[in-house]
């Protein structure tokens, strides 16, 4: 399974790699918005997992722009943020977010919400 992580923290996205390769999943990385809409332009992958606060295109935009595009529809996308508020899930969900994850993340539950949303 190969997933794509979209986040401007060097340490978060190290933390998700460390993860999900000890969990057997492939990793895309990609430091903002932009960056993950041109890594996802070029690979194919299974499940997105975004930030939303991040320089250039944030979150919630990344995810307005993947949804536009008809071939990833329902692609899984988890955000995975420190955000906690309602206005904030509710952006994320009308975007097309398909999850929501509090940082800092439990790695047993968030291979397990990948595999939930995926099979």
């Amino acid at each position: 399974m190969r997933v794509l992580t979209v986040d401007d923290s060097r340490t978060i996205l190290a933390m998700l790699e460390h993860t999900l390769k000890a969990a057997g999943f492939e990793v895309l990385q990609a430091m903002d918005g932009q960056q993950g809409l041109d890594v996802l332009a070029g690979s194919d992958v299974d499940v997105v997992i975004t930030d939303i606060n991040m320089p250039v295109m944030d979150g919630i935009e990344f995810i307005r722009n993947v949804r536009a595009k008809g071939e990833h529809q329902s692609l899984p996308i988890l955000i995975l943020t420190t955000e906690t508020s309602q206005e904030k899930r509710d952006q994320g969900r009308s975007a097309g977010g398909t999850g929501w994850i509090v940082k800092p993340f439990d790695p047993a539950k968030l291979v397990s919400v990948i595999n939930r949303v995926v099979h």
